[in-house]
């Protein structure tokens, strides 16, 4: 990578390659530490995280929200069951 800093002891690629571990929290504490060293001293990779936990957490939300059939089907449904009740 162009322009790659090392901050904290690890590189910008090195970061970026932990990134998605570090935001799941599945990052061990001696990376995690390294990591967020990393992102309070370099702009560009600080950014970055940024954007990606905000679309994480954004598809997240939407991915693992309440589902609702559509009207349509859920009239069928009941109505399938009525039908089946008598």
């Amino acid at each position: 990578m162009n322009g790659e800093r090392i901050v904290g002891g690890l590189r910008c690629g090195e970061v970026l390659e932990r990134l998605s571990d570090y935001l799941d929290g599945d990052a061990d504490a001696p990376t995690r530490a390294r990591i967020e060293e990393h992102l309070r001293g370099c702009e560009g990779c600080a950014r970055f995280g940024g954007e990606l936990s905000a679309t994480i957490r954004a598809l997240r939300e939407h991915l693992l929200g309440p589902a609702r059939a559509p009207e349509s089907v859920r009239r069928r449904l009941l109505d399938a069951l009525r039908e089946d009740d008598r």
